[in-house]
């Protein structure tokens, strides 16, 4: 059994919980929350035996092998590697951190201490997004990428009330880009690499972060366009078109359902059946990691996540999204 800690009492903590419920290898044992009632709550809704209030005690702990991290962003990097200096397995909530800069340094951080840390970047574990990998050559060279994830959030009505939640805070390292757009940009640099080019746009809002932005990327005989928004839906599936057909895909945060519609009219259908909740694909992926002794993901890699992070770092300095951690 994998022993974990959690930090963060959520609602993600929460799906995590559910999911991890269903794979083998895993066990709860630790809840970290600044209040002392509210871990011990939570602890005991979820059956965890130990509660923390401090995070060096937790990392210190021998309780725990592996923690999850589901705090706001601005304080992922810091967080995840206090635990992976102390020895202990990352986990940590997308995006993992708040910049490239920090990426690079828990990156280093997990080589240096021999432990694993992964991205908790669901949509790229998910079966069906594998099978949209596998069968990508299908549609011939591929000229452009089309994803979006647009999602009209509930705490934005409190935002126009003149209340702002931590969503809209950039002093959390918040904002749609690390919110939504990260699930655009991530599938699109696992299955193409890096962008050779990158252009932004946003609508900003006057708390600081971006409502919703539209990206550009170019790649060698390619192209990608990204949208996200927090301010507005979007009920359109995103798309990989290649000279002998297309690839659709419901929905790019979390695929369930896809298919190859090729130049003939004919259809291929690439859907892979999920028996469990989204969230247990990469907690399965992460327990197996650690089971087998291994540092990094091939899925979701160092690689990935610094990629992804670097683009991000170029749309928020075109945007003029700064975080307190730049």
């Amino acid at each position: 059994m994998v022993r974990f800690g959690v930090v963060g009492t959520n609602w993600i903590t929460e799906r995590l919980l559910e999911a991890a419920a269903h794979v083998k290898g895993f066990e709860l044992t630790a809840v970290y929350s600044r209040t002392e009632d509210k871990a011990n709550a939570f602890a005991e809704q979820y059956n965890a035996k130990h509660r923390f209030t401090d995070l060096e005690e937790m990392a210190a702990s021998d309780t725990i092998d592996a923690v999850y991290i589901a705090t706001p962003n601005t304080y992922h990097a810091d967080q995840t590697a206090l635990f992976l200096r102390n020895g202990k397995h990352v986990l940590c909530e997308k995006p993992l951190a708040a910049n490239a800069a920090e990426v690079s340094h828990v990156i280093t951080t997990a080589r240096d201490n021999n432990v694993l840390l992964m991205e908790a970047m669901k949509s790229t574990l998910a079966p069906t997004f594998k099978m949209v990998q596998a069968h990508l050559y299908k549609i011939g060279p591929v000229r452009k990428y089309i994803a979006g994830y647009c999602q009209y959030s509930s705490r934005y009505d409190k935002y126009k009330e003149g209340i702002v939640l931590n969503a809209f805070k950039p002093e959390f390292a918040n904002g749609a880009l690390m919110d939504l757009g990260v699930y655009c940009l991530y599938p699109l640099i696992t299955l193409f690499g890096a962008p050779n080019q990158v252009q932004a746009q946003a609508i900003m809002l006057d708390s600081g972060v971006d409502g919703q932005g539209s990206v550009l990327l170019s790649y060698e005989g390619m192209e990608a366009v990204v949208t996200y928004s927090k301010i507005s839906n979007s009920h359109v599936p995103s798309e990989i078109m290649g000279e002998r057909g297309s690839i659709i895909i419901d929905k790019i945060g979390s695929p369930e359902h896809a298919e190859i519609r090729y130049n003939d009219g004919t259809v291929e259908p690439l859907t892979v059946e999920q028996t469990y909740p989204a969230m247990y694909y990469e907690v399965e992926e992460f327990v197996n990691l650690v089971q087998q002794g291994k540092q990094e993901s091939e899925m979701n890699s160092y690689e990935r996540s610094y990629e992804t992070m670097q683009v991000m770092d170029q749309i928020r300095k075109q945007i003029g999204l700064v975080f307190p951690n730049d």
